[in-house]
């Protein structure tokens, strides 16, 4: 089980409340709540951004889908309301169909976030018929790699396999903290501390080709798995001292 997960759970231990297929009035309450603790905790980061793929500019045709590893997402809600939500571009990402993804749908809802509940088999017809149908929306897709449960920083095949399929680019993220707290989690779960300073880079976009050999596809796919470890700046850090 993903460290969110443990953590929904946590809040529900501490509120007295049972997961559910549906959360009932208290869950969505402590969703709220959350959220908006949540945005105040965002009110002292500082923010700055590299736009590499000319996605803000509009040099990059959109929908797009965005790769992040699973340990940065602590702090994705908030910069996409901050920064993308108020560009206009909307974006989902994607969730499980278990009561936990229940709950992290109604809490990045709060941020404007829509999530798209499917069973996460990277070729799940139902995958490819409900993405296809937010990015025919022009909606951006958001989805971590290496998630729910790994292994860490090893970019699964999924997200690459759907870009072929539609046509549309990959653009990696980075989001990189100048202090924060890392779990004892499968991934080393990063939150950035209060007042630090975190960076989101948008890197090149990256077009998969429909044409490709198996092992042209795996190349690419090794490619595009450096490039976004490449960008792991806090991992660096760590390692040097």
């Amino acid at each position: 089980m993903s460290l969110r997960y443990r953590f929904i759970r946590k809040v529900g231990y501490f509120f007295r409340l049972r997961l559910q297929t549906e959360p009932g009035l208290l869950w969505r309450l402590a969703m709220a709540a959350l959220a908006w603790a949540m945005r105040l905790y965002g009110l002292t980061l500082r923010y700055s951004v590299e736009d590499k793929s000319g996605y803000f500019s509009d040099r990059l045709e959109r929908p797009v889908i965005f790769l992040l590893w699973h340990n940065r997402i602590a702090n994705m809600p908030v910069l996409y309301e901050r920064i993308c939500r108020r560009h206009g571009r909307p974006a989902c990402v994607l969730t499980s169909t278990t009561p936990e993804g229940a709950l992290l749908s109604l809490f990045l809802g709060h941020f404007g976030l829509t999530a798209v509940r499917v069973a996460t088999s990277p070729r799940a017809p139902n995958m490819m018929r409900e993405l296809s149908a937010q990015m025919e929306k022009r909606q951006d897709v958001m989805v971590t790699p290496d998630g729910p449960l790994g292994p860490r920083y090893h970019l699964k095949p999924g997200a690459l396999w759907f870009a072929q399929k539609t046509g549309r680019p990959v653009v990696p993220l980075h989001i990189e903290s100048s202090r924060y707290v890392r779990f004892k989690s499968w991934d080393g779960f990063a939150i950035a501390l209060p007042f630090a300073r975190v960076k989101l880079v948008l890197d090149e976009a990256v077009w998969v080709s429909a044409s490709c050999t198996n092992d042209e596809f795996e190349a690419e796919r090794a490619r595009i798995e450096q490039i976004m470890i490449d960008g792991l700046v806090m991992d660096r850090a760590l390692a040097a001292r």
